[in-house]
């Protein structure tokens, strides 16, 4: 695996809440896996992309990240966002988890939180 990158982490929350899926998608390795615990995984980049384009709960929120932290080849992040879910204002904490490949691309993201799903 490769070596942990939080720029590129601190870069995909920011082109997050600018809404910009092109700059967020370049991130991302084309065999990207996204897990959700308790939802259903997303495994490569059709489905990463139809997720962020066409699925994802969330909209008109930011996030706050509290805290960076990068060892080997994964970056953990926590934090709090705050938008709109389902046409109701939310706000909660996470803990998302990245991990990088050879190429510097993030290859794997887990996210944690208490909501039923984000």
């Amino acid at each position: 695996m490769g070596t942990a990158d939080p720029r590129r982490v601190r870069d995909y929350y920011e082109y997050i809440d600018a809404e910009d899926y092109d700059a967020v998608f370049e991130l991302f390795a084309d065999d990207v896996t996204y897990e959700r615990p308790g939802q259903s995984s997303l495994s490569g980049m059709a489905e990463f992309r139809e997720f962020y384009l066409e699925n994802r709960p969330l909209e008109d929120g930011s996030h706050e990240v509290h805290d960076v932290v990068a060892e080997g080849d994964t970056v953990a992040v926590r934090g709090e966002f705050s938008g709109v879910q389902d046409g109701e204002e939310v706000s909660f904490g996470f803990a998302d988890f990245h991990r990088f490949d050879d190429e510097g691309e993030i290859v794997a993201r887990w996210t944690y939180t208490d909501r039923d799903e984000v």
